[in-house]
């Protein structure tokens, strides 16, 4: 597991995208946990499923032949923490997390000084590497990776990958 942590803005998305597709092209099963802190939407509010989940339905599962989801309402309840989230993914080779910076995951950063946002890396010894569009700082702990050559990410987290499987 790896968490890809940044602020908004940053090419966190367009990153996992990349290597998503680059490690499920390879025959790797990759599973993502997506954190938001807005309200989710996945289905149009005049849908069969929606309505029954604003009718009260505690979950809602929605299959097809191409997929499911199930929505869960929290109805005031605290947020699930991320291990509970992960319980009900399924197995696979690699579960990538964007987001969740706080939790004690070796995190890859994706950090453009052109946001005008502190680093992460300096105050989290669990981050790991670093992408960014900026040159290495001196003595910076972690891997600095390119973040305009996602090859090189995808190089770096190959091997971080083999290392830890």
């Amino acid at each position: 597991m790896l968490a890809v942590v940044g602020w908004s803005g940053s090419g966190k998305t367009t990153l996992l995208e990349f290597l998503v597709g680059s490690l499920a092209a390879r025959g790797l099963r990759v599973n993502v946990v997506k954190h938001s802190h807005h309200d989710i939407e996945l289905e149009p509010p005049r849908k069969d499923s929606a309505r029954l989940r604003m009718a009260g339905a505690a979950e809602v599962m929605i299959a097809s032949p191409y997929r499911y989801a199930i929505l869960r309402e929290l109805r005031g309840a605290a947020e699930p923490p991320l291990a509970e989230q992960l319980a009900r993914l399924a197995p696979a080779d690699l579960t990538l997390v964007e987001g969740y910076k706080w939790e004690p995951l070796p995190k890859l950063e994706v950090y453009r000084p052109a946001l005008g946002r502190a680093p992460l890396y300096p105050d989290d010894p669990q981050v790991v590497a670093v992408a960014s569009d900026g040159p290495a700082p001196p003595g910076v702990r972690a891997a600095w990776l390119d973040l305009n050559a996602p090859e090189d990410v995808l190089r770096w987290l190959s091997a971080w990958l083999d290392k830890h499987a």
